[in-house]
């Protein structure tokens, strides 16, 4: 650390939100200061030497900056958005009601579902070199034609090109295998200090040492891979020759994948303490096993003398990927079962709440069925040469695929008409909501402010349409289930053009054009994370607006799905308790502002600080979502006793800013405009402070323009958050009663 590092003092540590903003931005340590204006035209002064030391006088600043933990390089955040299935449904696990007794359902549930996602990865790399590529573009002189890379293998005999192309599928395994075994972060070196006692369930994110769980986790899922492998083989290998040996290697082939569904539906087993070393073998030799196996299958594959079945696809390979949608559709119907039966039932609960579980992981499953989808759909488009991308996904695509994409893009066009409709319904209300806010801000406002006075308006009215946002999620996550549901029908040997014609009437060429459609579309979002994900790395304010799905999908631990990108938060949690407690232990108060994301960190760090390093810590948050969103996403590890806890752990030494223009984040505790009167008796009244935003209607003297409407973004610079930086200090040094109303 450069510079003085003084004891004594009230430290103000900051954590950014989800911006990535650099330590200079986070303090504020510019050069220069805007003094007039706006962004994107203004005035700017030279701040006086001295002035960036701290946002009060006698606070030193400090930042704590986690935001390339999440991203870092731009393979890794490549990465993330190919890994974003994995990464959706390992988050769905931690998203189970509060109610224990739902605990060992979900993480089943979940576990087996993930385990169903890396057996759709398998199957769609075959998809690819084996059905495409070894079983029909290697039996076709059109397909070869002028395509020396792979014709050498076109007059081999079919069980070989099956088994040579396998080591495509095998070698997708071994680097998935190996990514998962590197996270790029030595997360192990940072151990939280003692928690001193805790029952909330939030102060274990970064306490726990997940490798061991991750480590079994991953030898499953590379035992169910190769043995998904197995599978694709045997079946086609049965289909021309039903020996004693294929169907034996067949049986144990069950029995690997059956191991892997059992230990993975034995939370308690798959759970144990870091130091069994026998349920570490266990795993071992199940992987081990699976690996061998698939060499005595690629060994016994090309052995058989017996002719191969004519038929267009790879014999097996349909029924296999139909049959896993079957079992994803089945899973997750029992996954709502689970959830709807321990919804809360408290009045006054939405019950809503804890079915985002099923919404994530249906969302999860969605989007690898269209990754997977695509990838054979546009590799087959590419080798059909000049086909219309149309008669290429009808003709040539496994049927279980063609309802996949159908499905997928039902859902999207039918959840994008929903949100039309919500948006065009709630309008009114929102903005009768929004004018009486507004009136109550600005009782008397001149008549030339009228303009701004709508512009706030409409920003309050579009802050409040997060809390339709579970609604259409809950309505994409049904349809995307229904979707996976519809793949079954491919058995029958139907397409969705002919079954929607014969139903409804509405003519099989539109419906194809339709899926053909559904297609380009997925390629587009695919296409748009990829460059999400490189602006998300590279340019601060796009990394503002879509970093939230790679930041909340990272800080929790990976428990149900191993090849999920590595969590973060397994170093940054005890690593600014750590810092805490140093500070703290040296004589120093610390004072922490957390901003956005920043505030659930701050969260879980303040549960896990010793008893006596609380008493000198005090909390300002501004901007969090801690109870609009993550209440409602997470609510067996964030609820009223955990942030009722927290306020416990500091001495009710906590300020919550929050605005009604903000679209993420809001009140704690209550949603009143004002602190309530300490005679109410409870200190958790007196945390919420509501900021008017903004200041004021029209231009002040000396400037051009109207003060701006921040909404979620953050502002240390104003008054409220100096006023309640100031308030707590005060309380650190002994000031101020702790349950009193700030002022």
């Amino acid at each position: 650390m450069s510079g003085p590092d003084r004891s004594g003092g009230v430290v103000e540590l900051r954590v950014h939100g989800v911006s990535g903003a650099s330590p200079a931005q986070v303090l504020g340590l510019q050069q220069t200061g805007q003094v007039a204006g706006d962004r994107s035209g203004g005035f700017y002064r030279p701040r006086p030497r001295g002035s960036d030391s701290a946002s009060v006088p006698g606070v030193t600043l400090e930042a704590y900056r986690w935001g390339d933990l999440p991203s870092g390089t731009v393979t890794r955040t490549l990465a993330v958005v190919f890994l974003l299935p994995f990464m959706l449904v390992n988050v769905a696990i931690w998203m189970r009601p509060a109610h224990p007794g739902s605990e060992a359902a979900v993480k089943s549930l979940c576990r087996v579902l993930a385990l169903t996602l890396t057996m759709l990865y398998v199957l769609a790399v075959a998809g690819v070199a084996l059905d495409l590529i070894g079983w029909k573009c290697l039996a076709s002189s059109d397909c070869l034609s002028g395509r020396g890379w792979m014709s050498w293998l076109g007059g081999r005999p079919v069980g070989l090109r099956l088994v040579v192309l396998a080591l495509l599928p095998a070698a997708a395994i071994g680097l998935i295998w190996w990514v998962s075994c590197r996270p790029g972060r030595a997360f192990e070196a940072f151990r939280a200090p003692d928690q001193g006692g805790t029952a909330s369930r939030l102060a274990t994110v970064g306490q726990w040492d997940a490798e061991p769980l991750v480590g079994r986790l991953r030898a499953i899922h590379v035992a169910a891979a190769f043995a998904t492998l197995d599978l694709v083989l045997l079946l086609a290998q049965g289909a021309r020759d039903a020996s004693a040996v294929t169907i034996a290697l067949t049986a144990v082939t069950g029995v690997i994948l059956a191991g892997c569904v059992g230990l993975l539906c034995t939370p308690p087993l798959i759970d144990r303490a870091p130091d069994d070393g026998r349920l570490d073998r266990i795993t071992r030799a199940l992987r081990n096993a699976a690996i061998i196996l698939t060499v005595i299958v690629a060994a016994h594959v090309p052995t058989s003398s017996q002719p191969w079945p004519q038929e267009h696809h790879l014999p097996g390979y349909d029924p296999t990927l139909t049959g896993l949608f079957a079992v994803q559709t089945t899973l997750l119907a029992a996954l709502g079962v689970v959830l709807l039966w321990h919804r809360p039932r408290d009045r006054g609960t939405t019950p809503l709440y804890g079915l985002g579980a099923l919404v994530v992981t249906a969302t999860g499953i969605s989007m690898a069925v269209a990754y997977s989808a695509e990838l054979v759909c546009r590799v087959a488009d590419f080798l059909d040469r000049d086909k219309p991308t149309g008669e290429g996904i009808v003709a040539g695509l496994p049927r279980a695929y063609t309802w996949a994409i159908f499905g997928f893009f039902r859902a999207v066009v039918v959840t994008a008409i929903v949100a039309g409709l919500v948006i065009l319904i709630s309008r009114r209300g929102r903005r009768r909501a929004a004018a009486a806010i507004v009136a109550r801000d600005f009782p008397n406002p001149p008549a030339e402010a009228a303009p701004r006075l709508r512009q706030v308006r409409d920003a309050i009215a579009r802050a409040r349409f997060t809390e339709k946002l579970v609604p259409l999620a809950v309505v994409y996550g049904c349809l995307a289930g229904i979707g996976t549901a519809t793949t079954t029908i491919g058995l029958l040997g139907e397409v969705p053009s002919d079954v929607v014609e014969r139903s409804i009437g509405l003519p099989a060429g539109g419906i194809t054009f339709a899926i053909a459609f559904g297609s380009w579309v997925i390629a587009a979002i695919i296409l748009a994370l990829i460059i999400g994900g490189l602006f998300a790395y590279r340019t601060e304010p796009y990394r503002r607006h879509i970093g939230v799905v790679w930041d909340l999908g990272t800080f929790w631990p990976r428990a149900a799905h191993p090849f999920a990108p590595p969590c973060y938060s397994e170093r940054a949690v005890p690593e600014l308790a750590r810092r805490i407690t140093y500070l703290v232990e040296r004589g120093d108060a610390v004072l922490l502002t957390g901003h956005s994301h920043g505030s659930v960190l701050l969260a879980a760090t303040v549960l896990q600080l010793p008893p006596h390093v609380g008493d000198r810590v005090a909390v300002l948050t501004h901007g969090s979502p801690l109870r609009r969103l993550y209440a409602r996403l997470f609510p067996a590890y964030i609820d009223d006793a955990a942030l009722r806890e927290i306020g416990r752990r500091v001495g009710w030494r906590w300020i919550n800013l929050w605005r009604d223009t903000d679209p993420i984040g809001g009140w704690i505790f209550s949603p009143r405009p004002s602190p309530a009167p300490a005679t109410t008796g409870d200190p958790a009244d007196a945390v919420d402070h509501r900021q008017r935003d903004p200041d004021g209607l029209v231009a002040p003297p000396g400037d051009s323009v109207a003060p701006p409407i921040h909404g979620h973004w953050p502002d240390e610079s104003d008054e409220p958050f100096t006023e309640a930086v100031q308030e707590l200090v005060r309380r650190l040094d002994g000031g101020a009663d702790p349950s009193a109303t700030p002022r």
